[in-house]
């Protein structure tokens, strides 16, 4: 028995009714719509998110070791290296404001630590300078000279974070200090650093007070702007008696970068919070009045 092959009906080739061949394209529109809206709305999410807790504050150059001219700009300021901030999220997934410090136009109550001082060496780029701004050596305070055993008084009140050889803990080094401090107990080299103070101003700022040959203060005391807290020396890495003062804050992102070859051979960090001009606070050096004329006999 022959089985009959049955070919194309006539009616296949019949266009199909409109509201049939509607219906793939009708589909792929409503799944596009599907996926724009979910697009959007992930979208209005993170808009919403990042919003949530109010901008957070640009982080610029730091304050003094940089002037107002661009980047591009030719023999323009170095600047200092700058750490992005990161905003962390709080129990309730919220973004939390990350701290920033205080500009130094705002801060007041500062004076002269050495009221009747010369500066010797300024803030900023300097072949005597112990840090880092864009590979260039960088002077990060101000260095005051008068003479051996001058009194040396608090630029700002606040209270005494270290006043000995022991104050790397409260300098804003960026790492891990242990290397340093066990080769300083290895090699027996505490008496080889500088005898420094270090006062928490209660502005957000610190103050760093070097070279003492004595101090008069301790960790945990409060002091007034003008007290005593020891005598100018040489005592560290000094050619001479002066008063190296330098300033910072601790929520400073900008920051210091350490020569190499002192990183290697003292184990220290390579970077360090930057400081800002301490002229900024300081102004012009007090003027004290002339001793009068002695009376004619």
């Amino acid at each position: 028995m022959v089985t009959a092959v049955q070919g194309p009906s006539p009616l296949d080739h019949l266009p199909r009714p409109l509201s049939e061949r509607d219906r793939p394209s009708r589909r792929r529109r409503r799944l596009g719509a599907v996926i724009l809206a979910g697009i959007i709305a992930a979208l209005g999410a993170w808009v919403a998110t990042s919003l949530s807790s109010g901008p957070l504050t640009p982080v610029g150059a730091v304050q003094g070791a940089v002037g107002t001219p661009p980047p591009s700009a030719p023999n323009g300021p170095v600047r200092a290296q700058v750490i992005a901030p990161r905003a962390t999220p709080d129990r309730d997934g919220q973004r939390q404001r990350i701290p920033t410090a205080p500009p130094p136009s705002i801060l007041t109550g500062y004076r002269w630590p050495l009221p009747h001082g010369r500066i010797t060496l300024p803030f900023g780029s300097s072949a005597w300078g112990s840090r880092l701004v864009e590979g260039k050596a960088f002077h990060d305070g101000v260095d005051f000279a008068t003479f051996c055993g001058d009194r040396i008084a608090a630029a700002h009140s606040g209270t005494v974070l270290a006043a000995s050889r022991r104050f790397d803990q409260f300098l804003g080094w960026v790492g891990d200090l242990k290397p340093y401090l066990d080769r300083l107990d290895k090699k027996h080299l505490w008496a080889t650093l500088p005898i420094i103070v270090v006062i928490d101003d209660g502005n957000g700022y610190r103050s760093i007070y070097a070279h003492f040959s004595k101090v008069v203060v301790k960790p945990g005391a409060t002091v007034k702007a003008g007290q005593l807290l020891g005598y100018e020396g040489m005592t560290g890495r000094a050619s001479g008696c002066h008063l190296h003062y330098g300033l910072f804050s601790p929520v400073e992102r900008a920051t210091f970068a350490i020569e190499p070859d002192v990183v290697k051979r003292m184990k220290v960090p390579d970077r360090q919070i930057a400081r800002i001009d301490p002229m900024l606070v300081l102004g012009e050096r007090p003027k004290f009045p002339k001793p009068s004329a002695s009376p004619t006999p």
